[in-house]
């Protein structure tokens, strides 16, 4: 497996998406839904008995890591070895359903100011910043300044610190005594590196993996320093089986090592997809009424609704055509009085999937979860839905996919539905193409197919092809550029006069998608760029000035494109899909950016009139597959391809995938699925 990537959406103040929101009570909410939920899965964990049960006879690392998980469930210190005979998990029925009560806005306690001091002290007294002492008091609770005196590398836990700077932190308080040997700096080390992995899309790492990746921090003793790591409970132990036992009745297992919050979403997003995979939807309607809706819808929509009707958990894919299917879906079970809403990504795609459905309600997966959007929940805390559909499925997390099955009410349908070719998410896991992998449950594939020029190119790059198409509306332009400062010149160009005068879309209507934010042509360079020709200003508020295009982040992984309006005393105000928000003017800085640019990341779930993609020639380590495809497929009518990467592209295209994701949800799952289940 590789080792921990950098995702290209990192979660930091340089990146745009902060820990929270400035729409406060939107973002509040949303994290507190997490903490219930989270809170609810350990209760849950903490409640089953006996020990835990795998794969094979194991020796070595392996056993020591496997006796360190049982000593800290006992208690105890793990011991230096141990070898044991583990059994293969038994197949479980699907799990009870837990119901949570209502979720009631209630956004953290500040940090007391007396509390605040004490930590501005020790870390003054550090040489570390003052301006940290806010994220570190959250991060490590009222006695942040005794936790730091004790153990100075606790300082990792705080967004944004790298392990240099902790360890310079560390020398200023210890002295010679802070060394790179340190068993308090290679515990904090191993949850930093793992902190890392999961914005990237790991729930965990395997054990090689996280130990190079330790060695290469500078850590002497790797496994010593993961082991101590368990016995503290800073992290957890899995092992899972690989495959069928050998002759010899022995079965390989991997040894992988996540965080807890990760680790026990994904088992809870397995229990909730096994209740819903496991159980008979409920009997609404008539087998004759499913089966005249499907016959009046036809074709893939048509299959869509019969699986639909005989099945809890159905997936679907397919492009921005197929998602007149679940709107064909959503519709007919409307018409037969269930209660039904559809849940998007984004904003934006939440107001372009409304225009497709008569009736049915949609909103935002943030909006649901936080209970901002959507139906509300019952006196049991499940959502008063019989049918959700979920668009964008890629961008779930594990920690949102979990919260969004288990808010299911006994008797509800779930339909996934989505591209698998584009980004995955912004987050934990990979639960969409684990589900595909898996095939615990019925998969409709669209047979319809994106029109026009532009939908051939896109399909022939989901299938690893850069074909060349004729368009003769000027659907896609390929404008060739030598280097950066060409490359900007040109992009502008695009913008303000070639695509309005051309195809007629206005610079208002028309995205800049780059690779990255940093470099000569990344969304920075382009964003000051643009702001000089199409408004520019002063930056009267933070950089910003009204009419100003810009990149609104309220949680981490989420992108609402909006507008400046003005600003105050309270904040930076703006327009984000049709609704106005307050930014407070101490999260300006970490939650919003202009967005005349963006990146293929902060693009996913929207779509434009036309979109200016930009590949200059520092771009090829980020190209990939998925990359292009989603950058691509954000135009509905015009594509410009501003190309200063050569033959990369092509390549990238044919031979670059998806960066692999270590993730635990197939193993958890299929235990749990019936008999003769794939």
């Amino acid at each position: 497996m590789s080792t921990p990537e950098t995702p290209e959406e990192p979660r930091s103040a340089d990146d745009g998406t902060p820990a929270e929101g400035a729409q406060v009570s939107e973002a509040e909410a949303e994290l507190t839904a997490q903490r219930l939920e989270r809170e609810r899965i350990e209760r849950r964990k903490a409640e089953r008995q006996g020990p835990i049960e795998a794969g094979a006879k194991l020796s070595g690392t392996a056993a020591e890591l496997l006796a360190a998980v049982r000593a800290v469930e006992s208690g105890e210190k793990p011991p230096a070895t141990v070898s044991e005979e583990v059994r293969p998990a038994p197949r479980r029925p699907a799990p009870e359903p837990v119901r949570r009560a209502p979720v009631v806005p209630e956004g953290p306690a500040a940090p007391a100011e007396g509390t605040l001091g004490e930590v501005r002290e020790v870390l003054t007294r550090g040489g570390a910043p003052a301006a940290l002492a806010v994220p570190a008091a959250a991060a490590l609770g009222e006695d942040a300044a005794g936790v730091l005196r004790e153990d100075p590398w606790q300082l990792l836990r705080v967004p944004g610190v790298r392990p240099e700077q902790a360890d310079g932190f560390a020398r200023a308080l210890l002295g010679g005594e802070a060394g790179p040997g340190d068993g308090r700096r290679g515990r904090a080390v191993t949850v930093w590196l793992l902190e890392q992995a999961a914005p990237a899309g790991h729930t965990v790492l395997e054990m090689a993996a996280l130990t190079e990746a330790l060695g290469r921090q500078g850590v002497p003793e790797p496994e010593d320093a993961v082991r101590d790591a368990i016995a503290e409970g800073d992290v957890l132990v899995f092992q899972d089986a690989l495959g069928e036992a050998g002759e010899d009745g022995e079965q390989p297992v991997r040894v992988l090592v996540g965080l807890e919050r990760c680790a026990l979403a994904e088992e809870s997003l397995a229990d909730g997809l096994a209740r819903l995979v496991n159980a008979v939807p409920e009997q609404d309607g008539t087998a004759e009424e499913w089966e005249r809706a499907a016959a009046a819808a036809g074709g893939s929509a048509g299959d869509l609704i019969r699986a639909a009707a005989r099945h809890g958990l159905v997936l679907h894919t397919g492009g921005e055509a197929a998602l007149a299917e679940p709107a064909a879906l959503l519709d007919a079970a409307h018409g037969m009085g269930l209660r039904v809403w559809a849940a998007t990504h984004s904003p934006v795609g939440r107001e372009r999937f409304a225009a497709r459905v008569d009736g049915p309600g949609v909103a935002t997966v943030a909006g649901l979860l936080s209970g901002a959007e959507g139906p509300g929940r019952d006196a049991e805390g499940a959502l008063a839905v019989d049918l959700l559909v979920v668009l964008d499925a890629p961008q779930l997390d594990v920690e949102a996919a979990a919260l969004l099955t288990e808010s299911l009410p006994d008797g509800a349908r779930l339909v996934l539905s989505g591209d698998p070719a584009v980004l995955w998410s912004v987050g934990p896991g990979r639960v969409f193409a684990d589900l595909l992998a898996v095939r615990a449950c019925p998969q409709i594939a669209s047979r319809r197919p994106d029109p026009g020029p532009l939908g051939e190119l896109v399909s022939g790059i989901g299938v690893g092809e850069l074909l060349q198409v004729e368009a003769p509306g000027k659907e896609v332009v390929v404008v060739p550029v030598r280097d950066a400062g060409e490359a900007v010149h040109r992009t502008v160009q695009l913008v303000v006069d070639s695509v309005p005068r051309a195809i007629g879309v206005p610079a208002e209507e028309t995205q800049v998608i780059t690779p990255g934010h940093g470099g000569a042509v990344g969304t920075r360079a382009l964003n000051a760029a643009l702001k000089e020709r199409l408004n520019p200003g002063p930056g009267r508020f933070a950089g910003f000035d009204p009419g100003d295009r810009v990149a609104y982040s309220p949680a981490p992984g989420r992108t609402l494109p909006g507008r400046v309006l003005g600003a105050d005393g309270e904040g930076l105000r703006l327009e984000c899909a049709g609704e106005q928000v307050v930014v407070p003017r101490d999260r300006v800085e970490q939650s919003v950016r202009h967005g005349w640019a963006l990146t293929a990341h902060q693009a996913v779930g929207c779509r434009w009139p036309a979109a200016v993609v930009v590949l200059p020639g520092d771009a090829v380590p980020a190209l990939s597959r998925p990359w292009v495809y989603t950058a691509f497929s954000r135009a509905d009518r015009h594509l410009s391809v501003v190309h200063g990467v050569d033959q990369a592209l092509p390549r990238a295209v044919a031979e670059v995938p998806a960066k692999p994701r270590t993730t635990r949800l197939p193993a958890l799952l299929a235990p749990q699925l019936p008999a003769g289940a794939e």
